[in-house]
């Protein structure tokens, strides 16, 4: 029987225009230029995707996995602190000890604050970095410099450089996406592509009802929907090749694309009625909740295993969060909403077999002074001398403890861990070569790292 066009999208659109949608990819695939095409590294990789935890706000190292008996000893004693700040002048501060006690988990012994017992429970799958620091102690600066590599300008985000050197096995969800509820310091600039091709900056994803917006189609029926996006698709592809150079064209050409086949994809990966209740329990979620950080973490797993590339997470935004000057009690309450989460994720990964592909990494943009100038105060100060940081799976050693920070953690003593390096760390698992992976902007090389950064050699399996 001789079908019509008309006729054959209806009956192939699968609901969504299926195949309609494969054609338009299989157009893409075989331009040279796709910039979202499915690329090796430059070296095997141990790790396949990211999924980055950020706190943003500052969360104390010497309240959370940085435990110092010395300072807990020395507490309310007067230094000088500008024998280790190495600023002008002589200025006293009274040391303050955390206000948690510390416990040594799992066959390691790893020293875990009261803070985080749950995630005290999978800390042997766990590398603790104490000897983390960056550049700057202002919010912006800092937050800038953990997602892009530079704390003086705006630079593509970590997930849109690992989206531009390995593209996406997914062409029906973003490579990059970012759940939170809202942006940490410096906004959407840390999610950002910059001057990268616009297909690859992260997707927001806000928990909630509804956490990707004008999903479902507004059009009747999604034959005619196939269709019209098919004729848009030959417009805007008849008017790229007059404007090649035009990138943003180009993006948007993709956006559509890339959107159609999320109607189809999202909305089961973002459907958690089919998990059983063990799972939930895994992460501290009651059946039907919509947002907190236990359901960004399960999201987060959902969606990496459906071939999402780079995963940020994060638990609160630019107000209300870690940056607590006035009383470091705060930190008992924002530890809670994410120790079971983070530890469940971990958990969860493992028993899938994910773990050993992922990459899992927390951290904040710096830490917090373990002294303060009134030996009463509740609170604690901006230091991104030396702070902490985690990461785990993904050719990792687990249940290591790298680098060490002074006798009261106020400068690394050794092993010490630039931003630089984490990213570099990070890249090399995903088996991208840190200074080769480069985009040339303004009459120079760009890359994650800048002129920067080396791998972390030693917590590598």
């Amino acid at each position: 029987m001789n079908q019509t066009r008309r006729e054959f999208l209806h009956a192939a659109s699968g609901g969504f225009g299926a195949l309609a949608l494969a054609g338009l990819w299989n157009e893409v695939q075989a331009a040279p230029s796709d910039p979202l095409a499915a690329r090796p590294g430059h070296f095997v990789a141990k790790a396949d995707r990211v999924i980055f935890l950020y706190s943003t706000g500052g969360v104390s190292q010497v309240d959370t996995f940085d435990h110092k008996p010395k300072l807990i000893a020395d507490h309310g004693k007067s230094i000088t602190a500008s024998r280790w700040l190495n600023k002008p002048g002589q200025f006293q501060r009274f040391l303050i000890k955390p206000r948690w006690s510390f416990k040594q988990y799992g066959q390691s012994g790893t020293w875990v604050s009261d803070l985080f017992p749950q995630l005290g429970s999978v800390v042997d799958d766990v590398c603790v970095l104490n000897a983390m620091y960056c550049e700057s102690d202002g919010h912006d600066k800092a937050t800038l410099a953990a997602h892009t590599g530079s704390a003086q300008f705006a630079r593509p985000s970590a997930g849109a450089w690992v989206s531009y050197g390995l593209g996406t096995v997914n062409k029906n969800l973003p490579s990059f996406m970012v759940l939170a509820p809202a942006a940490p310091y410096a906004g959407a600039q840390t999610w950002g592509s910059d001057f990268l091709p616009a297909c690859h900056q992260g997707t927001h994803v806000i928990p909630g009802k509804e956490p990707l917006p004008n999903l479902i189609p507004r059009v009747p029926g999604a034959g005619l929907q196939a269709m019209e996006l098919e004729l848009l698709g030959k417009l805007n592809r008849t008017h790229l090749e007059r404007r090649a150079a035009d990138q943003s064209l180009d993006a948007r050409v993709r956006s559509f694309e890339t959107a159609f086949g999320m109607q189809r994809e999202a909305p089961e990966a973002f459907d958690l009625s089919k998990e059983t209740e063990a799972t939930l329990k895994l992460y501290g979620l009651e059946r039907g909740a919509t947002s907190g950080f236990g359901w960004q973490c399960l999201v987060a797993r959902r969606l990496a295993e459906r071939g999402v590339r780079f995963l940020e997470l994060i638990d609160v935004g630019s107000s209300n969060n870690w940056d607590s000057h006035g009383n470091m009690g705060d930190h008992e309450r924002l530890a809670k909403a994410i120790d079971k989460p983070i530890a469940g994720l971990l958990a969860d990964l493992k028993q899938r077999g994910m773990l050993e592909r992922t990459l899992v990494v927390w951290t904040s943009e710096f830490g917090r002074t373990p002294f303060h100038q009134d030996a009463g105060h509740a609170g604690r100060e901006h230091h991104n001398l030396v702070f902490s940081s985690w990461i785990a799976g993904g050719g990792v050693k687990g249940g290591i403890v790298h680098g060490k920070s002074d006798e009261y953690g106020i400068l690394p003593a050794e092993g010490g861990v630039h931003t630089h390096d984490l990213h570099a760390t990070m890249l090399h698992l995903l088996g991208i070569d840190h200074e080769r992976l480069t985009y040339r902007h303004a009459g120079r090389d760009y890359r994650l790292t800048d002129v920067h950064g080396k791998v972390v050699r030693e917590i590598l399996a």
